[in-house]
């Protein structure tokens, strides 16, 4: 039930939207409201963690290499 995160009702309705969405134009299966919910809760549990947690990582390198910068300037 997404523990890891907290999302708006309205942006957890778009997610499980965009889920059903996806499984009927891609896989050409009708899902139900519940099933999308337990997938979008298994996505944020299981997986979101590794792409925040990557997310981080990639903002760190860029604020170095930009103040990386910075320091050459002074020189």
């Amino acid at each position: 039930m997404l523990k890891n995160f907290s999302i708006d009702e309205e942006s957890k309705r778009r997610m499980v939207e965009e889920i059903k969405r996806y499984f009927l134009e891609e896989r050409h299966e009708e899902l139900g409201d519940l099933a999308a919910i337990l997938l979008l809760d298994f996505f944020a549990d299981k997986l979101a963690p590794q792409f925040y947690n990557q997310g981080i990582l990639d903002a760190h390198d860029f604020m170095s290499q930009r103040l990386d910068d910075i320091f050459e300037l002074n020189k």
